[in-house]
């Protein structure tokens, strides 16, 4: 998930939960305790999975780059 031109700098996280935002958009919460948003907007975010209950179930686990936890926060 974290490969490829586009890729962020971070340390691995495992997602552990999903939740909304007070905007309505899907936020991955992580087990380090940071939380990162999973937007699926075409063309610049191409995240289908996130739109279905079942797509998040089984992203649970995947890990994603947590920024906060690369700069000490």
């Amino acid at each position: 998930m974290s490969t490829g031109p586009h890729a962020r700098p971070g340390v691995p996280q495992p997602i552990v939960g999903f939740h909304r935002d007070e905007e309505g958009d899907w936020v991955a919460d992580l087990a380090c305790g940071h939380t990162q948003h999973v937007r699926h907007r075409p063309p610049w975010f191409q995240r289908p999975w996130v739109v279905t209950a079942t797509g998040r179930r089984r992203m649970l686990g995947h890990t994603l780059p947590c920024r906060d936890c690369l700069e000490g926060r």
